[in-house]
């Protein structure tokens, strides 16, 4: 499986969920896939996904997903200690791992060599660090969510990318319908 197959299997199960969504493909093949309100694309700030998922678990009771890439995990690895040393039972990292940065051109990165972003989320002192193959990602998920406790879960897939065209929503746009989800009371 590739990351764009993962987003597939896990849209059912974000379809009532606050969603920040890593830079690049992911937000493409996510907006492609099922554009939710409840989805917040991220058009720069590459390695931010995870900060500003956490930001936003930690001010409201909603439950937060955010998902990342290993390439902009290690582009932020400053994230990793910070989600472990403010727990917020409402956030679940999701870093899709294919050992490449694949909004680039797929060039590998170092979670594709030695590096283990698992090792790492739990020397970090992540205390819920689930590692599992690109087929699981979505049953794993949905325990997560119903488990109500902090989760990084790195979801092991193959390199590669499927056609997708860029998100044309204005930025505004997509920030307000977004923050619109945050504020409802219903969710």
């Amino acid at each position: 499986m590739i990351r764009s197959e993962i987003i597939r299997d896990i849209a059912p199960v974000l379809c009532d969920q606050l969603v920040v969504c890593n830079i690049g493909l992911p937000s493409q093949e996510l907006h492609l896939i099922d554009d939710q309100a409840s989805n917040f694309y991220m058009l720069g700030t590459m390695g931010l996904s995870s900060s500003i998922g956490l930001g936003l678990a930690l001010s409201q009771e909603k439950t937060v997903i955010s998902i990342d890439g290993d390439g902009s995990i290690l582009t932020n690895l400053g994230t990793l200690p910070t989600i472990a040393n403010n727990v917020a039972d409402n956030y679940i990292l999701l870093i899709i791992d294919n050992g490449s940065y694949g909004s680039t051109g797929d060039q590998p990165t170092y979670a594709g060599k030695k590096t283990s972003l698992t090792a790492v989320a739990r020397a970090c002192g992540c205390k819920n660090v689930i590692e599992c193959a690109a087929e699981e990602t979505s049953e794993i998920l949905q325990t997560a969510i119903n488990n109500k406790k902090m989760t990084v879960i790195v979801a092991k897939c193959e390199s590669g990318n499927i056609p997708v065209p860029v998100i044309t929503k204005d930025p505004v746009v997509i920030r307000d319908r977004f923050m619109a989800e945050v504020a409802r009371k219903d969710v």
